[in-house]
């Protein structure tokens, strides 16, 4: 039993997970988890501005609090922050991140019991902060996080994301996918924060191309930043008519956009989490990160190289290792997914 257990009914509890949206959409299950235990906690969660409309209006959190990017680099910054952190009057907080500035949210906002990681898992200052260490078993940023509720007496949590969507986003994702006039949709994701997870613009095209040619679906390759613009208009160019460009969307409108697609195939990057939360079957390509940490939670996920090197390297690294790839390797996945199907509906 943990020192801090108490028989509160309500407990007020912080979850602290900063960024990044793949990371914040991986520890959802955190605050499902806990509305299933506690159904009358008191819920918040520090996230950057960045990261926030992937829990803001989730319907097990009761507030979300924003901060800026850098919040802990200045000291007007840190007392900003721990005057409205203070406001919540939380009694628990739950360090999923692992860092400084996660670890130091809690410390802020006045929480007694700081739940975090020990061992590798607890990086930088966050040791130092939290005062009650959970040394997870799994590997999986998931599992690992739901891992920290064990102080708090759970044990076999489900893993459930309720990804907040708008009725509105969904309607205009709805009427843009009935506009496709193609029996199956294929969303294909070619952008990514590193150059080293990234694949190659005509591999895209091509799986595009087959996807097309032998099971009848139509590609709408999405983007975010003018880089992934360039290249997912290069994708479409080389598709052969098999593929479309995606209007420009917000976060909250990619994932309405997401969820109506029959096929999401991306590298290791936020929307490829996105359609998992959402339970569009997905193909993850990895290259400069490993599927067991990060990978699609419960879906396909290819890797035939790794690049190893401390994460400084990796995001410098070039895709070498996403090269390994092949198309032949991302259609033999398909083949699998449909011979699956086909299995079922018999």
């Amino acid at each position: 039993m943990s020192d801090f257990e108490s028989p509160l009914v309500s407990p007020r509890i912080l979850i602290s997970r900063m960024s990044a949206i793949g990371d914040a959409i991986l520890t959802l299950p955190v605050a499902c988890c806990l509305r299933d235990h506690f159904p009358d906690a008191y819920i918040g969660w520090v996230i950057e501005k960045k990261s926030a409309p992937m829990v803001r209006g989730h319907r097990d959190i009761d507030s979300v609090i924003e901060l800026e990017r850098g919040w802990f680099t200045s000291p007007k910054g840190i007392l900003n922050a721990r005057s409205i952190l203070r406001e919540h009057r939380f009694d628990i907080s739950i360090d999923c991140q692992g860092n400084s500035k996660s670890a130091l949210a809690g410390k802020l906002a006045g929480a007694k019991q700081r739940i975090g990681f020990a061992g590798k898992h607890a990086m930088e200052l966050s040791g130092f902060f939290n005062n009650e260490k959970v040394t997870p078993v799994f590997h999986h940023v998931t599992d690992r996080s739901l891992e920290l509720l064990t102080p708090l007496g759970i044990h076999h949590p489900d893993v459930r994301w309720d990804l907040p969507l708008e009725p509105g986003d969904r309607k205009w994702a709805t009427s843009y996918r009935n506009s496709i006039r193609a029996p199956h949709v294929a969303i294909l994701n070619p952008g990514g924060t590193w150059p080293s997870k990234l694949w190659e613009a005509d591999r895209f095209a091509s799986t595009a191309r087959y996807l097309a040619d032998r099971y009848g679906y139509h590609s709408l390759v999405v983007w975010g930043s003018f880089e992934e613009r360039l290249m997912a208009e290069e994708i479409v160019e080389l598709s052969g008519k098999t593929a479309t460009l995606a209007p420009d969307t917000s976060l909250k409108t990619l994932a309405a956009l997401i969820e109506t697609g029959d096929l999401f195939i991306s590298g290791d990057t936020g929307p490829l989490h996105m359609a998992v939360a959402l339970k569009t079957r997905t193909i993850g390509l990895y290259g400069a990160t490993r599927p067991g940490d990060s990978g699609p939670y419960n879906e396909v996920a290819l890797q035939l190289q790794y690049e190893s090197g401390s994460r400084r390297h990796r995001r410098k690294a070039d895709n070498r290792a996403m090269k390994a790839i092949g198309v032949e390797h991302v259609c033999a996945v398909i083949d699998e997914m449909h011979a699956g199907s086909l299995s079922r509906a018999a």
